[in-house]
């Protein structure tokens, strides 16, 4: 009886686990407004990009360089 219970009890921990899995992989999906990003520099072949999230007085800047140019 000590061998079903755990059996049991380790499918529901394994298969409640995996929907907490699969929830919150799909509920972390949010929109990158494309708004946010503005290219403000150019450096050699690559572009310099301002990127302020959510329109807060944040900014970062990152260097964005295609590699087929």
């Amino acid at each position: 009886m000590t061998n079903e219970f755990r059996n049991g009890f380790a499918l529901v921990i394994a298969v409640v686990g995996f929907g907490i899995l699969i929830i919150t992989s799909l509920s972390n999906h949010t929109p990158i407004d494309e708004s946010s990003f503005e290219v403000v520099d150019k450096y050699k072949e690559c572009d310099i990009v301002r990127y302020a999230p959510n329109q807060a007085a944040t900014y970062k800047y990152f260097m964005y360089c295609e590699k087929n140019k």
